[in-house]
């Protein structure tokens, strides 16, 4: 951290101002000063002031060294608790890892930065903003911003006291005309976005006090929604309209072409790792591919590139899709021969779970990446899943740590890094 140079310095700094001192005062002045300042001591009185002033020194020192540590280490200590050593962790390894960029939406995404930042500390959530439900999709209609819910989700994933943060941001209120339904952070964000004019300004302000370790960034700033065309002819208009409809996808579009925010583009460029998913595959992940220069830039990249596959199809938007199926359609828009590996996960829900999603028109997503299915990526299987509460309800998640440490082994650029630090 920079601090043992500064240390050097200061021993040096008393080593000379001895020193100089000495020399102006010359032999016979420092037998004078010594003189002076014992000629009225009685002769049996001198050794135990010489111990009283050498060991009022030595306290002087210690207490002088402790203080400054101590303010050192309060500097650098966590806001949110935890130890002192991983402020220093993060602080020395965490910045200096790989650039990782994470591209999607939902709690996907947002489960992934919660694992990643753990390995790093320079990471970007491009997030896709056109979510037409919820607390969302009425914020967007009566006060004409970008709906916050997703960019929320991930600025809480990561958060450096996600857990305290997370009572207050995620809190919804019960009563109220206008206020019962609405998330406290989903208001902040609205809020902040006519405060400050632009809701890439409201993020950067929540990021600073909320301590994100990263940066959230979404995919455009325009005002666009999905549309899709339904396998009946329909087209339906709306992220959450599309989802809630059990008509089988044919193809799906925005309302208007979305130019790509720059910082989005700039992380993609300059990332050592690219993930894709999960996340829900045509209201998630294919949206932000839907904005223009997105795919591209991802498809140039030089990154390490993976797919995360999603761990359960979704009523009507991947009904019956296998893991092949998703990769089909993300082959629409990436350049897959390009990407490093695909991750599935290897592990079955328990019965339990698993009947209720079945009830709920929901399975398992089949693994059938064999042969030429794979489009030439390498499938790393592993067992990756778990039971989180969300609203109450227990769902089927990629657990977090799991899938970080898969990456990080997986991918070359974070196992170099680690190697670095951590080899003999």
């Amino acid at each position: 951290m920079g601090v043992k140079r500064w240390f050097f310095l200061a021993a040096a700094g008393v080593i000379l101002l001895v020193l100089g001192t000495l020399c102006l005062l010359g032999e016979s002045g420092v037998r004078g000063l010594y003189q002076s300042l014992v000629r009225y001591l009685p002769s049996l009185w001198r050794p135990t002031v010489g111990a009283a002033l050498a060991l009022g020194g030595l306290v002087g020192v210690a207490l002088g060294t402790g203080m400054m540590v101590r303010r050192v280490l309060t500097a650098v200590s966590p806001k949110g608790g935890g130890s002192v050593a991983e402020a220093l962790y993060q602080a020395r390894i965490l910045r200096n890892a790989p650039d990782v960029v994470a591209i999607g939406g939902g709690t996907g995404l947002a489960n992934l930065l919660r694992g990643m930042k753990h390995y790093t500390a320079n990471l970007t959530a491009v997030v896709t903003v056109m979510d037409t439900g919820g607390s969302s999709g009425r914020l967007r209609r009566e006060l004409d911003v970008l709906p916050p819910g997703d960019v929320r989700n991930c600025l809480l994933a990561l958060a450096e006291d996600e857990e305290r943060l997370a009572r207050f941001m995620q809190y919804r209120f019960a009563a109220g005309a206008g206020l019962a339904g609405h998330a406290l952070g989903n208001i902040l964000l609205a809020g902040l976005e006519e405060a400050l004019g632009g809701f890439d300004r409201a993020v950067e302000e929540a990021s600073y006090f909320l301590s994100v370790r990263g940066q959230v960034v979404p995919a455009t700033l325009d005002k666009v929604h999905l549309v899709a065309e339904l396998a009946d002819g329909r087209t339906v208009v709306g992220e959450a309209e599309i989802a809630a409809d059990p008509t089988p996808i044919r193809k799906i579009g925005l309302s208007r072409p979305a130019k790509a925010y720059e910082r989005a583009l700039q992380s993609i460029a300059e990332a050592d790792v690219i993930i894709i998913g999960p996340g829900s595959l045509y209201t998630s992940i294919v949206p932000n591919l839907l904005v223009q220069g997105i795919a591209e830039a991802i498809n140039r990249s030089s990154a390490e590139k993976f797919v995360v596959m999603n761990l359960m199809t979704e009523p009507g938007e991947t009904t019956g899709y296998t893991a092949y199926d998703h990769l089909r359609v993300l082959a629409e828009y990436l350049d897959l021969r390009r990407f490093t590996a695909v991750i599935v996960n290897s592990a079955p829900p328990p019965p339990d779970i698993l009947a209720r999603y079945q009830a709920e028109g929901s399975e398992p997503v089949r693994d059938d990446l064999r042969g030429p299915r794979t489009f030439g990526l390498r499938v790393i299987r592993a067992p990756l899943l778990a039971m989180m509460e969300i609203d109450g309800k227990t769902t089927v998640k990629h657990d977090p740590l799991k899938l970080a440490r898969l990456l990080s082994q997986e991918s070359r650029a974070l196992r170099r890094s680690w190697t670095r630090w951590f080899s003999p």
